[in-house]
Formats: structure tokens, sequence, C-alpha cells
């Protein structure tokens, strides 16, 4: 086998007193796709800093094997620096570095390079970063939640396209679907260790599961020698004194054993504070639309939703969700149409931005409204340390600040200050970013014990398949049809996903002709094409020939027949370049066929 791209071994690192990693791994071959997985603060991001070179360690050793490029995705890029998207991009190309991808990698992630940074969002800041990442096509790319504020036909889109990558993949993502479609080894972070599981995470929640029941027993197994030796000292010390000694010592050990274990950190117990019984009929909605500026977002819609139904809303970012759940929460009013709400309405509502919490409360502040060391959950008191800890925050934690807080951390901490109060309508307004995996699981747990309604507008896939039972799914140019089943069920029904709204606007259906390659070639809007068609036309050529041409080295070089005995290493990587530069070539000369064919439909 090949030797490693990466190697990190008995990495230990400590944040003041506390150790944050000891002993932890990570090994990247050519090719390979890992998930770092593990709970909010377990590690993850500073491990892969530290593998991207980012973050120094305390100890242990980091080998990069020489020639190797790598890019790294933060969670939460800073484009400040840069007077527009294209200079930022451009600036993380390096040497060789060819920067014949990036007009094809703005088009496809709904940017042209001129935005300006300071009024971007932060969802736009991810996509320019993606570009920026994607762009040089390293041999490793690192990538710490890239799907975090992504709509779903971006997210679908950077699944197909780090799918057909040479490059290995190190990816931490809280996106279960994601992670499922890209990955083949599993590093989980566990209690500043890491164990790695040699499949892709599909297996890894059942092996993790199993892990830790064997650690239990093992070490109830180490409790009950504890018991049967202290009954010894107590009751059967006599004989040699030496066997004595080395018993008593060998006990001590065994005590020193079971304190030193570190448990895994418990799951969250959570109880929902239920209200009163809402009407049968929670909203109905009857030829409702809503136009802003001249441009219709809902366009005569009719629905109804009734008590404990579970519904999913799943469009593109712009499509109207937003708009489309005020207008089922009453609050905003339709322009045509008639809104109904139901009686005995008792909406809890959370939403993505954490809006409703103070940056500057304490954590104590923020779950007791400043009211003191109680919690009134259910009309009854409650400790708000014993409240915090069945959400999983530490009692050190009581008087940290909500600004300090991760944003996995802030959505759990909105999560308590809901559940506290009666409610018959749950809203949940993309509920799952920065959220771990543990939390997801949470969330899933308390809608499916939910009595009441459930609205949920979310990107993630896997999420809605385990918690709504029917999907309002955006059909374009304000038409929104009703589903039954989750995600899932939706796409089965539909034929094909959640697609972006330039891929409809371009198409004039919502439709979109994409090639085996993955290059997406919408037919051109009034029989013409795009300026980016027209000058993705005009550099395939020269990006086809640059290609001819490294094809042409490689195969001289892989000619000499002392190449192999002299270099294995050497020869290997070569082969694969060939391989990858004919695999691309090949995209490219679909890719330059589909546009030509475009070219002339259009006349040009």
């Amino acid at each position: 086998m090949a030797p490693p791209l990466l190697t990190l071994k008995d990495i230990s690192l400590t944040f003041g007193s506390t150790p944050l990693l000891e002993r932890a791994d990570l090994t990247v071959h050519a090719r390979d796709r890992i998930c770092l997985v593990g709970r909010n603060g377990s590690g993850k991001s500073t491990l892969l800093k530290i593998a991207a070179g980012l973050v120094e360690e305390d100890g242990g050793e980091r080998f990069i094997k020489p020639g190797t490029s790598w890019r790294y995705l933060p969670q939460d890029p800073d484009l400040s620096a840069f007077a527009n998207v294209d200079a930022y991009v451009r600036d993380g190309l390096e040497g060789a570095d060819d920067a014949y991808r990036i007009p094809y990698l703005l088009d496809a992630l709904g940017l042209n390079g001129t935005e300006n940074p300071a009024t971007m969002s932060g969802g736009e800041r991810r996509r320019a970063a993606l570009v920026r990442t994607l762009a040089p096509e390293p041999d490793i790319l690192m990538l710490d939640e890239p799907t975090n504020h992504l709509d779903l036909p971006v997210i679908e889109w950077l699944e197909g396209e780090l799918g057909s990558m040479s490059a290995a993949l190190v990816l931490i993502s809280h996106d279960r679907r994601f992670l499922e479609s890209l990955s083949q080894k599993t590093l989980w972070m566990d209690r500043g260790e890491t164990r790695e599981l040699d499949k892709g995470f599909a297996h890894f929640e059942d092996w993790r599961d199993e892990f830790l029941e064997q650690e239990e027993l093992d070490r109830h197994k180490l409790a009950r020698q504890i018991v049967r030796e202290q009954h010894w000292v107590v009751h059967g010390v006599s004989g040699r004194r030496k066997r004595n000694v080395k018993r008593l010592k060998d006990l001590g050990n065994l005590k020193q054993e079971l304190k030193s274990a570190k448990k895994v950190q418990g799951l969250a117990d959570v109880t929902v504070t239920e209200g009163r019984a809402s009407g049968k009929q929670v909203a109905k909605l009857t030829n409702v639309s809503k136009a802003f500026d001249g441009r219709t977002v809902i366009d005569d819609v009719t629905l109804r939703i009734g008590r404990g139904d579970r519904i999913g809303l799943v469009g593109p970012n712009g499509s109207g969700k937003t708009t489309l759940l005020k207008l089922i929460m009453g609050t905003l009013e339709a322009d045509l149409g008639r809104v109904e709400l139901g009686t005995n309405l008792d909406p809890l509502v959370i939403d993505q931005n954490r809006e409703t919490l103070d940056p500057d409360w304490t954590l104590a502040d923020a779950l007791t409204d400043g009211g003191g060391d109680s919690v009134i959950v259910n009309d009854q008191p409650r400790n708000v340390i014993g409240y915090m800890k069945d959400f999983l925050f530490a009692p050190e934690q009581k008087r940290t600040p909500v600004h300090r807080l991760s944003g996995g951390e802030r959505g759990r901490l909105q999560l308590a200050r809901g559940l506290r109060l009666p409610s018959n309508l749950l809203v949940l307004d993309e509920p799952t970013n920065d959220l771990d995996l543990e939390t997801l699981d949470l969330l899933q747990e308390i809608v499916a014990d939910y009595s009441g309604t459930v609205i949920v507008v979310s990107h993630d896939r896997d999420f809605l398949d385990r918690t709504v039972t029917r999907t309002l799914a955006y059909e374009g140019d304000g038409k929104w049809q009703l589903y039954a089943g989750g995600y899932s069920d939706m796409v089965a029904q539909r034929g094909v996903g959640v697609q972006s709204r330039k891929a409809e606007k371009l198409s004039g259906k919502g439709s979109k002709n994409k090639s085996k390659s993955g290059h997406v070639a919408p037919t051109p809007a009034g029989g013409k094409l795009s300026y980016k068609h027209k000058f993705r036309l005009e550099s395939l050529p020269k990006e086809m020939e640059a290609i001819n041409a490294k094809i042409d080295t490689l195969n001289v070089a892989l000619t000499d027949p002392d190449l192999y005995a002299k270099d294995v290493d050497l020869f290997m990587k070569k082969s694969d370049a060939l391989v990858a530069a004919q695999m691309k070539l090949g995209e490219l000369e679909e890719e330059w066929l589909e546009l030509e064919e475009m070219r002339e439909a259009a006349g040009e």
C-alpha cells in the first residue's frame, strides 16, 4: 500500500487546565473518504485544524507527505479583507493551480464573483468559501460542516461534486444523509481519543452503541471485582504477608482504574410541557397568494393543517418558505385568498437565527428569565442546574454568557427555553443548523413524542424523513404541492428533488439537463446562451488542450521501464494522475459537446 498523505499520531492538546485531545490519531491515504463524528465539544474541529496546520498540538506527531496539497473549509469563513468574492477565491490559488474551475463553481453555487463580502449572508459566505476550497482540486479536502446554511439544491450538488472528485476527503457534518453518501471510513472523537471504524457512517451508530454497551459491561465487571477484593480485605487477610501486600496494592490499582475511567456523557432527558388541546383544524389556506415588489412568491395555495399533523416545508432559498410559514401562522396578511386559524393555538417557534437569545445573558439568566435559580416547568419549579443537565450542559456553565456558547449549544439553549412553556403547535425553522448528532436525536425524540402539531422547515433530508408525515414542496413560480411522507417519499413521487430557483428560471419549467459528468447544462433562456455559457464554451478548448498535454507527459514518464523499479510510489502517483486526467478530459469533452448543442439550438 502507498504511504499515507497525512498522519496525525498521539495528538494531545489542552485548553487551560482541561485536556481536549489525548492520543488522537488520523491517517489519510489517497482517495480516502473519512468522516469525523462526535459530540459538540469533542474536538472534531480542533483536530481538523491541527491536520490543516492551523492549530499547533501540544504533543504528538503531524506528518504531511512531501508534495501533497490540501485545502481547509472553515465553519465561519472570513472574507472581510477582500473587495469581492472573485478576489477572495483567487487568493486561495497557489503556484501551479489553474483558475479554470472558478467560473463553473461560481455558477453552480449561484455566485458571480462581484459580491461584496460586507453585505453577504452566512450562506453566501459559505458558498464563496466552497469555491475557494474546491477550485484548486487539491490532494486532500478538509471540510468543516460544509452543508451549514446551504439549501437543498446546493447540498445535493455538493454531494455529487465531492463524490466525483479524486481528492481524499476528511469531513465533519451533522447531515446524516450527506455523511452516508460520501464516507467510507468513520473516525469517532470520544473523550479525547479517536476510534476508527473501517466503514462509512451508515454503519457507525450501531457500532458505537455496541462499543458503549461493552464498555459499560466491562465497567460493571470491574466494580464487581473490586467488591470481591474488598470482601477479601475485610475477611480474608491472612497467610503470607508478601502475597497480602501485593493483593492490597492490586486492589488500590483497580479502584484507581475505575475512578479514572472516562464515562461517556449521558443522553438528554427532556420532558415536553404540553399545552391545552387545539381545535381539530390548526390552519386552513384557501386560494392564498402573496407578492412582493411585483414578484409572486405564493400563488393560489390551498392547504389544510389538522391537529397532530407533521408537515415539512422544502424549497430552495428564496422560494418563499418563510413567507408561507408566516401566512400559516397568521403573522402575515395574504394579498388574495383566505387564511383561517384554528382555536386555542399556543405556538412555540424555534428559529434558525436564535434571535430570541440576548448575547449578554448568562446561561442561567436565559433559562430563568433572570429569576434566580429556579426554572418553571409544567407549573413546577426546578433547580436550574438540574434543568441544564437535562440538555447536556455542565454545572460550571451556569454563568457562561450566551455569546460564548457554540452554535450547537445555543441551539440546545433555545430548545431548553422553548420547552419550558406549554404549547400545542411546534414550528421548527431550520432547527438542525450547528446541532451535533446526539442533539439531533434528542430533537427527533421530542417531535416523535409531541402530542400537538409540528411544522418543520429544513434542508436536512434525513431529519425530514424521520419527523414528518407530509411534505409541502416548492414547484416553481409560486406553486406548492403537498406529498405524502417525508423527503424521500416526495422525491419518489415527484421524480426529482428540490431544485434551485436559478435552474427553474433558466429552463422555464424548473427542470435541468444534467450530464453524466455532473455538469449542468440548462436550456438557454430566451433562446440565447448566457455570458457564463459563452465564457465556458470559449475556455473549454484551452483546458482540454492543457489536460491533453498533461496526459502526454504522464504517458512518456510511464513508458520508462525503470521507473517502477526505481520508485514504486512515484510510479503509482503518476498512474493515478493519468487515470484522473483521462477522466477529467472525458468530462470536459462531454461538457463542451453539451454547450455546442445549446449554441446550435440557439442559432448562434
